[in-house]
C-alpha cells in the first residue's frame, strides 16, 4: 500500500515539473493581429529572426486579423500564460480597442508588456499626380464640397485614423472615411484613384515612389522625408503617437517575462533588428523595458479615452 506521503509526492510531481520546465523548450508563437505587409509585421518578423536566435526554439509570426486588430488580440490575452503565445500589437489594442469595442472581451489588462519595439508617425499621402499639395489644399477641397472628399485608413480607430479625425475637428472640415484591413490595400485604393488620400503609418511610405507625402503627425520631421513639413508647421497642432511592441498574456509569470525582456533588449541592439526599424522609418528611441512601456501605456489609456470622449460625434 502506498503511503499518504509518496501518494502526495506523486500527485505533485507533474506540478513540479511544469513549474521547473526550462523556458523555453518549445517553439513560441508571436501573434499579429494584422494582415502580412504592412510596417508592424515587417519589425514582428525582425523580432522573430533575433528572438530565435537568441533563445534556441522557433519563433513563428502569424498574422490573425480582423474586428481592426481585436481578433488576434484577444486570442492571445485568452491563450495559456505560459510565455509561448505572444502579442506583437500598438498599444491602441489596450487603449482604443476596449472602448470602441466594449463587447470585444479587451480590457487595459488584458496583456502585460515586455517590450516596446516601434514608435510610428502616421501621414497622409497622396498619388505622385495628384493636384493637392499640402493640408492648405485639402482643407479647401474639403470645405468646397463637405463630406466628398473621401480617404482610407487601416481600419476604424486606428491610429491613422484618430489623427485624421483630430486633424479634421482641428480644422473644422467634413470628410468620408473608408476603413480597409491594411496599409497596403489604402494605397492601392489611393493610387487608383478610389479615394482623394491615405491616411497611413509613415513606414509604409518607405521605398515608394508612386506616392506623395503631405504632412507628417510628428513632433519633428522624419530623416528619411526632410522634404515633408509635419501638420504642426501647416498650423495644426496633431501629433497622435502609435508605439508598441511583445506583449504576454497578463497572468505570464514574471520570470519568463523577464527572460523575454531581456531577449527583446539584445534583439533591439543588433543590426538586423535594427536595418529593419530603419526601413520602417523608426526614430532611434524605439526600444524600451517592460516597466517604461507599461508606464507609456498607462498614459496612453488615460489620453486615448479622453480623445475618443472627444470625437465621439464624429465616429
Amino acid at each position: 500500500m502506498i503511503g499518504r506521503r509518496a501518494l502526495a509526492a506523486m500527485l505533485a510531481a507533474p506540478h513540479l515539473a511544469c513549474a521547473q520546465e526550462a523556458f523555453p523548450s518549445r517553439p513560441l508563437q508571436v501573434v499579429n493581429p494584422y494582415p502580412a505587409g504592412g510596417a508592424t509585421d515587417l519589425m514582428a518578423r525582425a523580432l522573430a529572426a533575433g528572438l530565435q536566435a537568441r533563445l534556441g526554439q522557433p519563433v513563428v509570426v502569424v498574422n490573425r486579423d480582423g474586428a481592426a486588430g481585436a481578433v488576434g488580440t484577444l486570442g492571445v490575452a485568452r491563450a495559456a500564460a505560459d510565455g509561448y503565445t505572444l502579442a506583437f500589437v500598438p498599444a491602441l489594442v489596450l487603449s482604443v480597442l476596449p472602448v470602441t469595442q466594449p463587447n470585444s472581451g479587451l480590457r487595459p489588462d488584458s496583456l502585460r508588456p515586455v517590450c516596446q519595439m516601434f514608435a510610428n508617425a502616421q501621414a497622409i499621402a497622396v498619388r505622385a499626380d495628384s493636384p493637392l499639395r499640402g493640408l492648405a489644399d485639402l482643407v479647401a477641397a474639403a470645405r468646397a464640397a463637405p463630406g466628398a472628399v473621401t480617404y482610407g485608413s487601416l481600419g476604424i480607430a486606428s491610429i491613422p485614423h484618430l489623427a485624421i479625425l483630430q486633424w479634421a475637428r482641428a480644422a473644422r472640415i467634413e470628410m468620408t472615411h473608408v476603413p480597409y484591413r491594411g496599409d497596403g490595400a489604402v494605397m492601392t485604393d489611393a493610387l487608383a484613384g478610389r479615394i482623394d488620400f491615405a491616411a497611413i503609418v509613415l513606414g509604409s511610405a518607405s521605398g515608394r515612389t508612386d506616392m506623395r507625402l503631405l504632412a507628417v503627425f510628428d513632433t519633428a520631421r522624419n530623416p528619411a522625408f526632410p522634404e515633408v513639413p509635419t501638420a504642426a508647421e501647416q498650423g495644426f497642432d496633431v501629433a497622435p503617437t502609435s508605439f508598441g511592441g511583445l506583449m504576454a498574456p497578463a497572468g505570464t509569470p514574471a520570470e519568463r517575462v523577464a527572460l523575454l525582456e531581456a531577449a527583446c533588449a539584445a534583439v533591439a541592439a543588433e543590426e538586423g533588428y535594427r536595418a529593419a526599424a530603419r526601413r520602417a522609418l523608426q526614430p532611434d528611441a524605439y526600444h524600451a523595458g517592460a516597466a517604461a512601456f507599461a508606464a507609456r501605456l498607462a498614459r496612453d489609456v488615460a489620453e486615448k479615452a479622453e480623445l475618443l470622449r472627444a470625437i465621439e460625434p464624429a465616429r
